[in-house]
């Protein structure tokens, strides 16, 4: 199967990816960098970067596969800071679907807890435009 590249941010927490969503301007890469941070500060195992603004996902054997895309592999855009270079994985399994600036209930229901890409069932986070992300992504981590 063909890989599709798509805007978003991908990080490895664990065993599985976090796929990070949203417009522009919404926060991807500040999630994705605050999740590096979270493993660093010792609240997660591990995190480590896929890929930032551009990434590659391809659905193999029921699962959905995210890669960086070449020409930014390894560089994360850190906002008031600029480009920086950061270990990163080639390759990762997404476990979650995180989707920034999205209309986002308080107690939502079943059915918007799940997304399907490429034919394949994760589970989503729905956050709301403006409102912080990390705990709510730790929250289902950890």
């Amino acid at each position: 199967m063909s890989s599709a590249t798509i805007h978003a941010s991908a990080v490895l927490v664990g065993a599985r990816a976090v796929l990070i969503r949203g417009p522009s301007g919404s926060g991807k890469s500040r999630l994705a960098f605050e999740l590096v941070q979270a493993a660093r500060g010792g609240a997660l195992r591990f995190a480590r970067l896929v890929g930032d603004d551009r990434v590659h996902v391809e659905a193999a054997n029921g699962r959905l596969v995210v890669r960086p895309a070449e020409a930014l592999a390894g560089r994360i855009e850190v906002r008031g800071i600029g480009i920086m270079k950061l270990p990163y994985e080639p390759s990762a399994v997404i476990g979650l679907v995180v989707d920034l600036g999205a209309a986002a209930q308080r107690l939502p229901e079943v059915a918007q807890q799940r997304t399907e890409l490429d034919g394949v069932t994760l589970a989503r986070l729905a956050v709301a435009a403006g409102a912080p992300a990390l705990p709510a992504v730790l929250a289902l981590l950890t």
